[in-house]
């Protein structure tokens, strides 16, 4: 998309369980509500063209989303966050809009915080076991996949994962990762099955995924 503009925004509390179709509705319906003029697609039934390059599971919330468009009248681009924000439901909110510096293919790390969280506090040992687990040379898992024939595929964590640290607490292990974004990229839900499977003394009653930035290859903010 030529002369792209990047809006920055949150998904929190109940908006975290909008999915990837209907976030981008509400984007669509909120540049019309805010009087906001972008791209339309053509064709017999057009829309407002928006694009999320890295779209957020259902039930993560992040603070670091990213929606391309293009604007085309009818605002400023610093006039955008406010003028969204107030037509936007509750748990979503414009941070700040810009013009796209990077393309996405620059898109190479997600940096999530992963929270394990313990009814009866964590386990004894828990944080060094998933630590050790972590440090492997290698952590292959199994997942589902459309394209293979038996509809699942093998994957090596390990190399996937760029950096990492455990922190324990009374009732919860956090997992600061910085894992990669795309092509291929590592959904954090197949770490915590492999603490399951691997660790099964550290397995959580809850986990809360929330996203907290999108990186280039030199892990520097990706805008």
């Amino acid at each position: 998309m030529r002369n792209s503009n990047r809006l920055r925004f949150s998904k929190t509390g109940r908006a975290k369980y909008i999915s990837h179709l209907d976030l981008m509705r509400t984007f669509q319906r909120a540049f019309l509500r805010a009087g906001i003029e972008i791209t339309h697609t053509e064709g017999f039934n057009p829309h407002a063209f928006v694009s999320i390059p890295l779209p957020l599971s259902v039930g993560f919330a992040s603070q670091c989303e990213v929606l391309e468009f293009e604007l085309r009248g009818g605002a400023e681009l610093s006039e955008v966050p406010e003028r969204m924000n107030a037509v936007l439901p509750e748990g979503i909110m414009v941070q700040k809009c810009y013009e796209a510096a990077k393309p996405v293919k620059a898109l190479t790390y997600v940096n999530y915080i992963v929270t394990l969280e313990y009814e009866n506090g964590a386990p004894f040992g828990a944080e060094t076991a998933i630590r050790d687990l972590l440090s492997r040379e290698s952590l292959v898992v199994i997942k589902k996949s459309k394209k293979a024939k038996s509809g699942q595929v093998e994957v090596d964590l390990i190399p996937l994962i760029a950096k990492f640290t455990v922190e324990g607490r009374r009732d919860t292990i956090a997992l600061d990762l910085i894992i990669r974004a795309q092509n291929p990229g590592l959904n954090p839900e197949l770490i915590v099955s492999a603490i399951r499977e691997h660790c099964p003394e550290a397995s959580p009653d809850y986990v809360a995924f929330h996203r907290k930035d999108v990186l280039d290859a030199q892990f520097q903010p990706w805008e």
